[in-house]
Formats: structure tokens, C-alpha cells, sequence
């Protein structure tokens, strides 16, 4: 049975703190999947964990051509999230997605770091409301309107980014 951080909140609320902007974690990656999919382990088993609220463009789904700035968020993901670091899984509304992926905002444990808004902010994922799992609704449009007006990451590279 995997445990994950119940409930939704800021980073602050829904960690515990081992030291100035560290949380205390849950899981390790194992790896980078994509932009926005990791994989992790948890208690001894390894999860493949969908980030809530965001969507990078693909760049590895056999079924669609690599997208317009898709291997550099994909890329991106990997060095926020190298195999090895520890970080904290915490849910929304639903554990799983229809492919059986955990859900999960994530928080790098080093420093506390919202990976899922970081990728929205510097312009690597946009803001991808999926309901019911919508606690950071608001943050992560947010985030995603000022990095489209600055023309941040993809906003600058891709003639029209889309939620799909």
C-alpha cells in the first residue's frame, strides 16, 4: 500500500519542515518520464506519478509526433528531478488517473520546491485544471498568465501551446 500526504495546500501547510525551505518526503525518483510524469518510489515500490495542474507538451506518447518544446520540458523535469532525489508526493481529490498513475503535486525535499508550479512559471507546462484535483487552481493560472505575457519558455518558442 503506497501512503501519500493527504489534502491540498500550499508547500508550507502540507510538509513538514526539516530545515530552512527543506520538507520532510515521502518518495524518491527514479526517474523522469516526461514533463509533467515521474517516476518514483514509495515504500519500496516504484510509481509512475502524474503532476496535478500542469501539461507539458509530449515527447514520448507513440501515438502523437513530439510537440513544439516538448524534449526540452521533458528534459527540464529531469534536472529539477534527478534519479535520487527525495521529495514529498501530496494528492488532490483522486489518488490515480484513469492509467492508474498516482496523482501528486510534488515537493523536491531539499528545498521545498512545487515542482508543478515551478514548470508553469518558467514557462516548461501550462496550466492544466483536471477536476475534482484543483487546489491549485488559481496559482498555477496565475503562473501561467504572467509567463505567457513575458513570453517564458514555451510562450516564446511554440506558435500556439495547448492544453491537450
Amino acid at each position: 500500500m503506497v501512503l501519500l500526504a493527504a489534502g491540498c495546500s500550499r508547500a508550507g501547510d502540507a510538509t513538514t519542515a526539516t530545515g530552512p525551505g527543506r520538507v520532510q518526503s515521502n518518495a524518491t525518483v527514479v526517474r523522469a518520464v516526461d514533463g509533467d510524469t515521474v517516476v518514483v518510489r514509495v515504500d519500496g515500490v516504484d510509481e509512475k506519478v502524474r503532476l496535478i495542474g500542469v501539461n507539458t507538451p509530449e515527447s514520448v506518447d507513440p501515438r502523437r509526433p513530439v510537440q513544439c518544446f516538448g524534449k526540452i520540458a521533458s528534459h527540464h523535469t529531469a534536472q529539477l528531478l534527478p534519479p535520487g532525489t527525495p521529495v514529498r508526493l501530496v494528492r488532490d481529490a483522486e489518488p490515480r488517473d484513469r492509467y492508474g498513475r498516482l496523482l501528486a503535486y510534488i515537493y523536491r525535499g531539499s528545498d521545498g520546491l512545487f515542482v508543478n508550479l515551478e514548470l508553469v512559471t518558467d514557462g516548461y507546462a501550462i496550466a492544466y485544471p483536471f477536476p475534482p484535483n484543483t487546489a491549485h487552481r488559481q496559482e498555477f493560472a496565475g503562473a501561467e498568465r504572467a509567463a505567457r505575457s513575458s513570453s517564458t519558455g514555451l510562450w516564446a518558442s511554440c506558435p500556439s501551446p495547448t492544453k491537450q
